[in-house]
């Protein structure tokens, strides 16, 4: 399960350092698709493939589940590190991320995958969590 955060810039071509804890998480390919919080997530091939697996079976008159189906797949894409580990974020994923502005990312581990933020974005949803005052009783069951 990869964990920690770690910054990097995006360069003039839209590509990213995978940090080196997190390449043999996704050294086979990753699907890259929209996050529900305006990051990026990155999926190691074999989970995507359980996604997909998942999303199949949802009911076409279930409208909300249709939604994120769509949401999901429309942005999807397939991809490979390269020889500096670097994969290259999609335009339309750079724009829907705010990578475009900021220029600076942030990549995040997450039990199942990887998540990619750009920097204000990331700080900003660690404030609204730490602003929250209901944290401490959410937690309170999951970490003891």
């Amino acid at each position: 399960m990869p964990f920690g955060e770690y910054q990097y810039s995006l360069d003039e071509k839209g590509r990213v350092v995978i940090p080196p804890p997190f390449r043999a998480f996704i050294e086979d390919g990753v699907v890259i698709t929209r996050g529900l919080e305006g990051c990026l997530y990155l999926y190691p091939l074999h989970t995507w493939s359980n996604i997909e697996r998942q999303l199949q079976n949802v009911p076409l008159i279930d409208r909300p589940a249709q939604l994120l189906v769509r949401f999901l797949y429309s942005g999807a894409h397939k991809t490979q590190m390269d020889s500096a580990s670097r994969i290259t974020i999609p335009p339309t994923l750079r724009k829907f991320a705010g990578l475009e502005e900021s220029g600076e990312a942030v990549v995040v581990g997450a039990p199942t995958r990887l998540e990619l933020w750009s920097e204000p974005r990331w700080w900003e949803s660690i404030n609204k969590f730490l602003e929250n005052p209901t944290t401490p009783e959410a937690l309170r069951g999951l970490i003891g």
